[in-house]
């Protein structure tokens, strides 16, 4: 396979990802469960479906990893669960708008600091489509109207910059782990950050809430394998020919994509100014890969 042929084949699983996770929205409506416990259940089973998936890989299953990439496994899984956490609990503070725009920093994140971090050059057409699809998601968010500016909850706010920092975190660390498959990697980190939510949910007294209908049961099973598991092999396994910059801006799509599922399956139209950013944010994502040849 070709450096193009895979860089494509990578750019359109980066792209499914982010479809499948633009979703997730319309599936979360529907299911009658606390976030803290549906996002531990999502870890959970995300992690096992692909260690069945990938037992298939034996070769990779023999193999043995070092302590010190098990660590970094582990530690990213972690820092997935927290993530969750932290976005969550920032919906709780403020509004969806507000924390979502404060937690998707992190692509913009990556990309200023992509620089630094893997030596990528950061170009001017790089930089002004970040800037570009950072003023879209503030017209999709609905802040330029009014609406929610006034429930800008400092504690919302942090907590949101805090799952944003912790996302790109993630990012970064996947992005300098190399030497194991991505179906591996993706299946500790799930299972870790499943497994580090465990005492979050039994502290807090979430499951107690939990109403577990065999449609709510099936919904959850479906989140946890496509919208997890799946989805987050697809992502990581993208990374492997895509540059940091590209996956942070191309990492727009999911907000998007969940703002037009809402419109067409929860009935829940677009504002004109949030079309307008769409069209922004998708825009900025297609015109930094246009001629860029790497």
């Amino acid at each position: 396979m070709t450096d193009g042929t895979g860089k494509r084949k990578a750019l359109w699983m980066l792209i499914a990802a982010m479809l499948i996770w633009g979703s997730i929205g319309v599936f979360r409506r529907h299911i009658s469960m606390p976030s803290s416990l549906l996002s531990c259940a999502r870890g959970i089973l995300g992690g096992l479906f692909l260690m069945a998936f990938s037992g298939k890989e034996k070769k990779e299953i023999r193999e043995k990893l070092s302590p010190r990439l098990m660590a970094r496994l582990i530690g990213a899984g972690v820092m997935i669960g927290a993530n969750w956490i932290l976005l969550f609990e920032a919906y709780n503070y403020t509004t969806v708008a507000i924390a979502t725009l404060c937690y998707y920093m992190q692509p913009t994140l990556v990309t200023l600091l992509s620089p630094w971090i893997f030596g990528e050059r950061l170009t001017g057409k790089k930089a002004g489509c970040a800037a570009a699809a950072l003023l879209g998601m503030v017209l999709v968010s609905g802040v330029t109207a009014g609406g929610g500016a006034g429930k800008a909850n400092p504690q919302g706010v942090l907590l949101g910059l805090g799952a944003a920092a912790l996302y790109g975190g993630v990012v970064i660390l996947n992005k300098r782990t190399t030497g194991v498959g991505a179906y591996r990697r993706t299946t500790v980190e799930l299972l870790s950050a499943g497994i580090s939510m465990l005492p979050y949910v039994m502290l807090t007294g979430d499951f107690r809430e939990a109403v577990f209908s065999p449609a709510a049961l099936g919904l959850t099973a479906v989140m946890g394998i496509v919208h997890t598991g799946i989805a987050y092999a697809l992502y990581f396994g993208s990374m492997e020919k895509l540059k940091a910059q590209t996956i942070a801006v191309f990492s727009y799509i999911d907000p998007v994509s969940a703002l037009l599922f809402s419109a067409l399956l929860l009935n829940e139209p677009l504002s004109p100014a949030g079309a307008a950013g769409a069209v922004l944010i998708i825009a900025s994502a297609l015109i930094s890969e246009i001629g860029t040849g790497e």
